[in-house]
């Protein structure tokens, strides 16, 4: 695929964001898109086999995204609480910039096919796997108790998903509002089985 190809099919997967995010997946149809784009429905197919192909790429291209800003933080050389901090607000700042992309972050498993919801998995495994990491890294800093990390990882980021399933940027709160309820009620139940909720309080770094 030649630059300008690559370009088409990425401004194909953004416009597809929006549409999907606006109306739904079912509510949009290739003919919006094709419209939207002002190209043919033929042309869309070279692109994508159909418009489940299409969804996957576009929950791949929101992944990836959200994959290499959480990456980039946990590779800064930051005290393991602060790094964690950084992590949870940079999640949520990714998904809430944009309500149509919040949306799709959370769309129905049914939407997608056997294969999609496979691929999906991997995809939302990979940011799972993050965040096992840095709670393995909290743990060994010492501070968090907690035996089973993946219970945890899990918790952590429900968390974050329900304070995105009804955030609205035109809400009453704001997105600094948001994260400072989210990170402190998140680390309110990490903490609270060791002295590290005490030291938090008495330093900017450690725990």
């Amino acid at each position: 695929m030649n630059n300008i190809e690559s370009q088409t099919q990425k401004k194909l997967i953004e416009v597809a964001i929006e549409l999907f995010g606006a109306n739904g997946f079912k509510g949009t149809s290739i003919r919006d898109i094709a419209k939207a784009m002002g190209m043919t429905i033929s042309n869309i197919y070279y692109y994508f086999d159909n418009k489940y192909g299409l969804l996957l790429a576009v929950l791949e291209y929101l992944s990836m995204d959200l994959k290499e800003q959480l990456q980039r933080v946990i590779e800064m050389n930051l005290d393991p609480l602060e790094r964690f901090k950084l992590l949870v607000t940079t999640h949520l700042d990714n998904i809430a910039r944009d309500k149509n992309k919040a949306r799709l972050f959370f769309m129905d498993e049914e939407a997608l096919s056997p294969t999609g919801n496979e691929i999906n998995k991997q995809l939302q495994l990979s940011i799972l796997n993050i965040y096992r990491n840095e709670l393995k890294n909290l743990r060994a800093s010492g501070c968090i108790k907690y035996k089973n990390i993946t219970i945890l990882a899990f918790n952590v980021i429900g968390v974050i998903q329900w304070h995105l399933r009804w955030y609205r940027p035109e809400g009453k709160l704001s997105i600094k509002e948001v994260k400072k309820e989210a990170l402190t009620f998140i680390l309110n139940g990490l903490l609270w089985n060791s002295s590290a909720n005490s030291k938090m309080k008495n330093s900017k770094s450690g725990c």
